[in-house]
């Protein structure tokens, strides 16, 4: 059983906080999320993808903040609530981070916590593109196994240390043209994974996973360049991708080890439809469309690989069923659930 993760508030002040303040409060804490958080494999991390949401107000914070104060100083409060022992950092997606702000994030959270992590998409995205996504030309960095050991794997290994979860190398839809070229893609993705230095002397619950976004990846080539080079595969729960159940082979042929997975987007919207969940779901503050099939598929998952004694990571986003935060609870619950007499 994992150990309460919910820590003592901040001291909540006398008069309101104000916008300058450095601190974001959470919320009150629920005793039937920390009871229920007792009731969760050890081994099991759940969480969110990233944390700058004003609407989670009354579900992570104590009131709203402005997106960006919360960006600067939410994750302390983030990481009291009950259920959250992982947190996706996704801005590391958009550019490179430095050790400095990686270890402000770790000193933040406590010893139990872990990050997943992505890679900056100048080593992901074979595309380089312009501020609304269309590619504009070919990107010379593409898979450049030096470049991703020395702007993000040396500086997230150096700045969280033992609270560096996964590093996710979330590979973005590849040009057409470039899907009649799988094996050269694998091949380069195999020279990339095989530089990465070990992770375990610093990061003991580390490792290295790979999200793809074209089934094309789907492969026993792209298999045995993970088991290769240690690394795993990253379930992306995306409309772009095939269900979770036909993902489900690649994980069964790199057994026994960790599961990640990133539940990304409610299939309703299609593979283009994250702008169009964005504005649906906001302000992200309640359950819009349940996916109930994904969510008992992922339970069982879950399941098998924890009580093998493996770790799990699994974070999900506002655009999977409308908000995060209720979606973790809701996937705690069946876990709960799923544990009981009826199903060991």
């Amino acid at each position: 059983m994992q150990n309460s993760l919910f820590g003592d508030a901040e001291a909540t002040p006398s008069a309101p906080a104000t916008i300058s303040s450095r601190s974001v409060a959470p919320a009150m804490p629920d005793p039937a999320l920390i009871a229920l958080a007792e009731t969760l494999p050890a081994h099991l991390r759940l969480g969110t993808s990233s944390w700058n949401y004003p609407g989670w107000a009354g579900l992570v914070w104590d009131r709203e903040y402005p997106a960006t104060h919360l960006s600067r100083y939410g994750l302390a409060a983030y990481a009291q609530h009950p259920l959250f022992r992982t947190v996706s950092v996704d801005r590391s997606f958009y550019r490179p981070l430095n050790v400095a702000q990686y270890a402000e994030y770790a000193a933040q959270v406590g010893n139990d916590f872990r990050f997943v992590v992505k890679a900056p998409s100048l080593i992901t995205d074979a595309l380089v593109r312009d501020e609304s996504g269309k590619g504009m030309r070919h990107n010379p960095h593409f898979l450049n196994a030096e470049q991703a050991v020395q702007m993000f794997v040396e500086p997230a290994l150096e700045g969280l240390r033992h609270r560096l979860g996964a590093l996710v190398f979330q590979i973005s839809p590849l040009p057409a043209a470039w899907l009649t070229r799988m094996p050269e893609m694998i091949d380069r993705l195999h020279r990339l994974l095989r530089a990465i230095p070990a992770l375990q002397p610093k990061a003991p619950d580390g490792v290295v996973a790979v999200e793809v976004r074209d089934p094309q990846w789907l492969t026993p080539h792209f298999v045995q360049a993970l088991r290769d080079t240690g690394a795993t595969y990253c379930m992306g729960l995306h409309a772009k991708m095939p269900h979770i159940t036909e993902q489900l082979p690649i994980l069964r042929a790199l057994w026994p080890g960790p599961l990640v997975c990133r539940w990304n987007l409610n299939p309703l919207h299609g593979a283009y439809g994250y702008e169009e969940a964005r504005d649906l779901y906001s302000p992200f503050d309640k359950m819009v469309d349940p996916d109930v099939e994904t969510r008992n598929e992922l339970v069982r998952v879950i399941a098998g690989t924890a009580g093998a004694g493996q770790n799990v990571f699994v974070t999900l986003s506002n655009k999977a069923e409308g908000s995060a935060p209720l979606s973790v609870i809701a996937l705690a619950r069946a876990l709960c659930n799923h544990q009981g007499p009826d199903h060991s």
